[in-house]
């Protein structure tokens, strides 16, 4: 318990400080820290994959986030300098391009080695009769699956960090750092549901929400976790709108907007959340790793951020255009 709460308040910290950053030098700290928390997800992914039977290629899904970080960051600063919206889309299709292609290395890396190094790893894998060109490509496959979640989903933070930049017509002439508001939401609706459901559902108890995926969840502890979020929410909007700067963005961003985000947003963090307990099911584990001591993995700790990235992006653009 110890562990936890130590890891709980250097998280905190970290954050805190991040957020200071951001505010005060520039937003890059914060992208460099979503990458380094993507590559560990990607090593967490590749371990839990190969403990499921689906081998792949580790060091290149490790490097991936690299090159996505660096696919977003060229989209976000064509889509600020051309003031041409559709540059969200480009990046998005810059990302799967760098996906192909490291999937494509994951292949050759594969395929074109000595017949004994293949022959080798397919009697460790336990494919000894599978065909060399079949398990080249289930290897690429398992390995791009792992560039997708979590690293893709993961990185939308990315250009929610650089939400000021995007050619929003909604946004001229608001001086606000909107993107502070935006990712601190992304941020505190999955912590708002997790630690609320925990407790309702410690409090009520009740009948279980999925036995079979994650046996410690209720039903109750679910609804409560999607109330209490909602609750909480209506009082981080209506303390951003008491400060000046935000008060011309609050305007055009109706608190029923943001409260119908929050809902949906509280939903889809438990679905992640969800998600990553099959995996780990699947995969006869715990824990997805030792990343954060008394918490488990890295993925364990934003298995519910890894949805809420893209979610949260889409939500905002549709009412800021």
């Amino acid at each position: 318990m110890k562990k936890r709460v130590y890891s709980s308040i250097v998280i905190v910290i970290t954050l805190a400080l991040l957020f200071v950053l951001k505010i005060f030098v520039s937003d890059y700290f914060f992208d460099a820290f979503f990458a380094i928390l993507a590559c560990f997800g990607c090593y967490e992914m590749s371990k839990l994959f190969s403990k499921m039977g689906f081998y792949n290629n580790q060091w290149v899904a490790v490097a991936m986030p690299a090159f996505l970080l660096v696919g977003n960051l060229i989209g976000v600063h064509f889509a600020s300098t051309t003031g041409d919206l559709y540059w969200i889309l480009y990046t998005i299709l810059i990302d799967i391009g760098l996906m192909l292609l490291g999937g494509l290395l994951v292949f050759l890396l594969t395929y074109c080695r000595r017949k004994q190094k293949i022959l080798h790893e397919m009697t460790v894998r336990d494919v000894p009769s599978m065909s060399i060109l079949k398990f080249s490509f289930k290897k690429t496959l398992h390995t791009c699956i792992c560039f997708v979640y979590p690293a893709f989903l993961f990185l939308f933070f990315i250009l929610i960090n650089h939400f000021n930049e995007l050619p929003l017509s909604k946004l001229e002439g608001i001086s606000s750092n909107v993107s502070v508001f935006v990712l601190l939401t992304t941020f505190l609706i999955p912590i708002f549901t997790d630690t609320f459901a925990m407790l309702t559902g410690s409090v009520i108890g009740g009948k279980k929400l999925c036995p079979r995926i994650s046996p410690g969840k209720t039903i109750s502890g679910s609804v409560g976790g999607v109330l209490w979020c909602v609750l909480f929410s209506a009082c981080v909007y209506l303390i951003f709108g008491c400060i000046g700067s935000f008060e011309p963005f609050m305007e055009i961003f109706p608190i029923w907007a943001y409260l119908i985000i929050a809902f949906i947003g509280s939903i889809v963090a438990q679905a992640g959340d969800l998600f990553e307990s099959m995996l780990k099911r699947r995969a006869g584990v715990k824990d997805s790793g030792k990343f954060l001591p008394g918490h488990g993995g890295l993925l364990d700790r934003v298995d519910s951020h890894i949805y809420m990235a893209p979610y949260i992006l889409l939500a905002f653009l549709i009412f800021a255009v």
